[in-house]
């Protein structure tokens, strides 16, 4: 409980909007209720779901959910297990806040980059769209001039039709 406050606390003075819960099934309903950018979890909570599940449960509801696993328990293996699974970053405590500050603000640079990038793709798909939209009315009136510069030849030769009648 005194972690998690304090977590809060530091978290909201930077500016972040913060959800806590008291342990992982809290967490996973939490995230059943209500759509996040970042889960912060210990890697060991109580109840019956520690960090891992809570990662597994974060990535079925959307991978665009960023985890960030915390540990007194360090290993090479956990943390490996942790990114396979799906975490962006691996935290050992006790937790250096600036170190976490800036590993939040590389997720959210990442996040701002990938909109960007969704965004310049549909603007893409409407530029492409558009164009082949014109492209095909083009073709059809070049066709239709096509046609009438076909027929050019036999009127200009039809000694039957004045000039006026011609220009019709």
């Amino acid at each position: 409980p005194v972690i998690r406050k304090l977590f809060e606390k530091r978290l909201k003075k930077e500016g972040y909007e913060v959800t806590v819960a008291a342990d992982g099934t809290e967490a996973a309903r939490l995230l059943d209720a209500t759509s996040f950018d970042v889960v912060i979890t210990d890697l060991v909570m109580p109840g019956d779901i520690g960090g891992i599940e809570l990662l597994k449960i974060a990535k079925e509801k959307s991978v665009d959910i960023e985890v960030i696993v915390i540990t007194a328990h360090s290993s090479v293996d956990t943390a490996v297990d942790a990114m396979k699974k799906g975490a962006v970053d691996y935290l050992e405590k006790p937790i250096n806040f600036d170190e976490l500050f800036l590993r939040l603000e590389k997720i959210a640079e990442v996040k701002a980059l990938m909109k960007n990038a969704g965004d310049l793709r549909e603007a893409m798909n409407v530029t492409e769209s558009s164009a082949a939209q014109t492209i095909q009315a083009l073709e059809i009136v070049n066709s239709q001039q096509q046609a009438l510069l076909d027929k050019l030849p036999a009127i200009l030769s039809d000694s039957h039709q004045d000039d006026y009648s011609r220009l019709e």
